[in-house]
């Protein structure tokens, strides 16, 4: 999707930063780990500039953990299977999600824009506790 806005420092930051990593942080977590590179960031910037990112499709909220937001840049179709012992989200690659698609479109005719699915349940670490 094309970019929008104008691109700032703090913004490619935060993009930076969520597509560094699988761990699906929240708001806080993204101001925690920029704020020793900006000490002048604030909360309220990091939620402003995910707002943008979601809005230009360069990130994605993906489920609400205790009540926070945690956002994905990988925006491509896939799955996420939520740990309600650990609270981790993690990635789950599906080699089907186009054949799903492709289904979709041929016995409904329906065009899907937007996929989201989350999976709760308990993780294997936490499953062998």
């Amino acid at each position: 999707m094309e970019q929008k806005h104008n691109n700032s420092k703090k913004r490619q930051a935060t993009l930076d930063m969520l597509r560094a990593t699988t761990a699906h942080p929240s708001a806080e977590t993204v101001y925690t780990t920029l704020k020793p590179d900006f000490p002048e960031l604030s909360l309220g910037t990091v939620y402003r500039n995910l707002q943008v990112l979601e809005k230009d499709g360069l990130v994605r909220v993906v489920c609400t953990v205790d009540g926070q937001a945690r956002y994905d840049a990988r925006v491509e179709p896939h799955v996420h299977c939520f740990c309600r012992r650990c609270r981790r989200v993690m990635d789950v690659d599906s080699a089907d999600m186009e054949e799903f698609f492709s289904r979709l479109r041929y016995e409904s005719g329906y065009e899907p824009e937007c996929f989201s699915l989350t999976v709760s349940g308990l993780c294997r670490l936490c499953r062998s506790e």
